[in-house]
């Protein structure tokens, strides 16, 4: 049940992005919703993935590389989603950087951690 509120929850902030960012385009509130299933699962297994691939870089730059990461990561979902589309590598980062303090936010806010 908490996963369900979980991608609930994601698809009605990725939906409050798409009015607030210019650049990142969604057609309907299902394809949210796809987009929050897909994002779950490429975090879930393409992300540590790459985060041990690139485990040096991400020392070196201390951590910050994660946000070129999180930046693929939602570039891919662009990829695979018809209907959802980002214009940009730059707004690509944006919208992550969005996305994960608006979950932390809500996420506080309902006192569901993780």
């Amino acid at each position: 049940m908490k996963l369900l509120v979980r991608m609930l929850i994601t698809s009605i902030l990725v939906l409050v992005i798409d009015k607030v960012m210019k650049g990142v385009e969604i057609d309907k509130f299902t394809t949210a919703l796809t987009v929050a299933i897909v994002l779950g699962l490429l975090n879930f297994f393409v992300k540590p993935i790459l985060v041990l691939f690139t485990l040096p870089v991400t020392i070196f730059t201390l951590g910050l590389f994660l946000l070129v990461i999180n930046t693929i990561i939602i570039m891919l979902c662009d990829h695979f989603i018809p209907g959802f589309k980002i214009n940009s590598f730059w707004t690509a980062m944006l919208f992550s950087v969005i996305l994960s303090l608006s979950q932390s936010l809500v996420y506080k806010i309902t006192g569901d951690s993780k």
